[in-house]
């Protein structure tokens, strides 16, 4: 069933549908984790209903342009039933395509990717429908694609930022630098006493070594 949510930032709304997959607090989080600068060109993989773009957009207004990838046309057609709703069809452009297939004339283009990706392994989780699997699970796309297509996106010094499963991190850092994209920003999220159970993680195309970690996060 198709609803219309309140993003609680700026008077923005955002549709969803239950029968489709519906954000959780990862992409909040990640909005929040971003370092975003006057004039980004910004590009969401993996957009599914456009929550990251949207609610990133209504934190930083300065933003001049954000692209929506997502492969799904009914999480597609949502993003852009939002982005009309939301008056932002100057600002906001959505492609129904997957990363994979981003056009050349995106090379060296962006200066900011975003991306919540599928955080399992292919074949890891059971009995899901496969449109809640295609957003959980590597079925079309998996990690390295994701890193090797942001840096070839991303101009040089451009940010690449992603949210991730906690124990994926070593995965992550080997990828980021194999495909020059320099950790630079850190920060786990953790439930309570637990261990953490994500982490958020920005790169600098061509950047310098130098990690900075920030205090975990309870959610």
């Amino acid at each position: 069933m198709e609803r219309l949510e309140d993003l609680m930032v700026k008077g923005l709304k955002i549709y969803q549908d239950d029968d489709l997959y519906c954000f959780t607090s990862d992409s909040i989080l990640l909005t929040k984790f971003v370092s975003v600068k006057k004039n980004d060109l910004v590009a969401d993989f993996c957009s599914g209903c456009g929550i990251v773009g949207l609610h990133l957009y209504a934190l930083n207004p300065t933003i001049k342009k954000v692209y929506l990838f997502e492969l799904q046309e009914e999480l597609s057609s949502l993003s852009k039933k939002s982005v009309e709703l939301n008056g932002l069809t100057d600002i906001f452009e959505v492609q129904n395509i997957p990363i994979q297939k981003i056009g050349n004339e995106f090379n060296n283009y962006f200066s900011l990717i975003t991306v919540n990706p599928p955080f399992f392994k292919k074949d890891t989780q059971k009995a899901l429908d496969i449109k809640i699997a295609m957003c959980r699970e590597e079925l079309t796309v998996n990690l390295e694609e994701i890193i090797s297509i942001a840096s070839k996106k991303l101009k040089f010094g451009g940010r690449f930022n992603m949210v991730n499963k906690a124990d994926r991190l070593a995965e992550i850092f080997y990828l980021m630098k194999s495909y020059k994209l320099e950790p630079k920003k850190l920060q786990f999220v953790k439930n309570g006493d637990k261990e953490p159970y994500l982490v958020m993680v920005e790169g600098v195309k061509g950047g310098k070594e130098g990690l900075k970690i920030l205090k975990t996060l309870e959610n």
